[in-house]
């Protein structure tokens, strides 16, 4: 498509909108648009300063948190496999006179210790991470409860696997930063040069394997979660994710 300008010259548009072009006899403009794209993913999750309206995003981020600590515990009471974390905490917990949410919390703190050797430094959404996880998972084990049957326990994973995945997608998407766990994977990552993918598929082994052999839960919910969680989050994330002024479209101009 073709627009005129008042100096006779014209504007040539595509329609991807990442680009606009315009030419004239007595001036000669180039205005560059980068087009908001909701599928990229690195938008989504990129690390926003508290100071950016915190009023906005952080009651985002404490409610995410809630609803992850409560869907562990919902995944828990189902009996039948959580993820690999959960399969750790579980396994400890059997072993120890600890809370699952006590677990979770110091497990956290220790994967911080991780952190130093790959120079990742923690934000507020890494601390709110650790303490309010801890307290939603343990009040979910409260409130539901345990020993029901095969088609209630079914009904607990299915859901709790979208809950979890919801709450990923809305506490991540309110930017503060990543949890103890997420850090240790960017980070190893950045350090070994390993795709995400495959530094997030060994560490989630390697805790799956050592909560196992502690006695934590691995069934079709460990399957199911691997499997679905992953489309779920994607499905809600650029639905939940916070956009400041530096995501506007941004263009420039340059008049020669």
């Amino acid at each position: 498509m073709a627009l005129k300008t008042r100096h006779g010259g014209t504007v040539g548009m595509r329609h991807d909108h990442t680009k606009v072009r315009q030419d004239s006899s007595d001036d000669r403009k180039e205005i560059s648009y980068v087009r908001r794209d909701s599928t990229d993913v690195r938008q989504h999750i990129s690390y926003v300063p508290f100071h950016e309206r915190p009023a906005r995003r952080l009651p985002q981020l404490l409610l995410g948190l809630a609803l992850y600590g409560f869907s562990l515990s919902v995944l828990v009471r189902s009996a039948l496999g959580v993820n690999p974390w959960s399969v750790l905490y579980e396994g400890l917990e059997r072993r120890t006179p600890l809370s699952f949410g006590t677990i979770s919390a110091a497990i956290g703190l220790l994967v911080l210790l991780l952190w130093i050797p790959l120079k990742q430094r923690p934000t507020f959404g890494t601390v709110a991470n650790i303490v309010v996880l801890a307290v939603s998972s343990d009040l979910g084990l409260l409130v539901i409860p345990d020993s029901l049957g095969l088609p209630a326990r079914a009904g607990l994973l299915a859901a709790g696997v979208v809950l979890n995945g919801l709450a990923v997608a809305v506490y991540v998407g309110a930017r503060f930063g990543p949890g103890p766990r997420d850090g240790l994977m960017t980070g190893a990552a950045a350090r070994t040069g390993l795709s995400l993918r495959r530094v997030r598929t060994l560490i989630e082994l390697a805790v799956l394997a050592l909560g196992w052999l502690l006695g934590g839960t691995v069934g079709v919910g460990t399957v199911l979660y691997a499997v679905a969680v992953g489309t779920v989050t994607q499905f809600f994330l650029p639905r939940f994710a916070y956009r400041g002024p530096r995501d506007e479209p941004r263009v420039s101009v340059r008049a020669d």
